[in-house]
């Protein structure tokens, strides 16, 4: 706020320029009258800073009160009890690095590293790990982050068991939602596989799906804010993953500030009409 506070400079037009719109370096230079190598280096230098300062602030691990509080949101906004979040995987376009053979290059047919994280029930990100190479599984990826092993070897500090509902006896643990490339354990639900499923299952399906797609429009929230993220990003892996984790604490900073919802409006997210169809945002 203190930083957001002070006149523009070209060094803060610089970067939302190129954090918000994905506008070229020759063109940010052409503006200021700097040079490109000059542009590049004031992006991502301040990209860093606002990691550095941000991310302690707005993407630190959730305590137990605040995971009872997402469980809380997610039953209200979701219908869904007991779910701490929502996770999944998105890809990021890079340009291929030297000498990197396929590593990079996913099944969508382009080169990125991938975007793994977990959102809470309003769109705000929990937990975000990026770097692994475009050309692995979400679910493998997922298991190589440090959220995902704790997660898996049940260390996250998650509430205690509970009932799904008030007049059950059954208590049942908290768990995050994914979809069917993550593994199905304890505290982590997947759908049931196939087309032709019972009734009961169908419409387990159909919450689930409900309370995994906050993680889809999270995302879609994200690169419609900041269209850097819709383009081939022209650093190195280890520079593109400054850029991507500044879009995504800018993100959270301006969801828990924005009382007038500009920023995320109600045709930006998908909505569930009276008869259960999705009217994408």
């Amino acid at each position: 706020q203190q930083f957001s506070s002070k006149p523009n400079t070209y060094v803060r037009t610089s970067n939302q320029r190129y954090l918000a719109y994905g506008t070229p370096f020759e063109i940010i230079a052409s503006m200021h009258k700097l040079g490109k190598i000059t542009v590049r280096n004031i992006v991502l230098e301040t990209c860093e800073i606002f990691w550095l300062h941000l991310c302690p602030i707005y993407l630190s691990e959730p305590t137990t009160a605040q995971y009872k509080d997402i469980a809380a949101d997610y039953l209200k906004l979701w219908n869904i009890p007991n779910c701490v979040g929502a996770i999944d995987g998105k890809h990021i376009a890079i340009i291929r690095p030297q000498n990197s053979g396929s590593l990079f290059y996913n099944y969508k047919m382009f080169y990125s590293i991938v975007l793994m994280a977990s959102c809470d029930a309003r769109y705000t990100f929990t937990s975000a790990s990026i770097g692994s190479y475009g050309g692995q599984s979400d679910g493998g990826i997922f298991q190589q982050t440090k959220f995902g092993q704790a997660l898996l070897e049940n260390k996250l500090p998650l509430p205690p068991r509970a009932p799904l509902w008030n007049e059950s006896s059954t208590d049942f643990p908290h768990f995050f939602v994914a979809d069917a490339a993550f593994p199905l354990k304890k505290n982590l639900m997947r759908p049931y596989p196939g087309a032709q499923l019972p009734r009961n299952k169908a419409i387990f399906n159909y919450r689930l799906s409900r309370a995994r797609r906050v993680i889809e429009n999270s995302f879609g929230i994200l690169t419609a804010r900041w269209r850097v993220l819709r383009k081939v990003i022209n650093f190195s892996p280890k520079n593109c993953e400054t850029i991507v984790l500044t879009c995504l604490v800018l993100h959270n900073f301006v969801m828990l500030n924005d009382h007038d919802r500009w920023y995320c409006p109600d045709t930006f997210i998908d909505t569930d009409t009276a008869d259960h169809v999705i009217l994408e945002g």
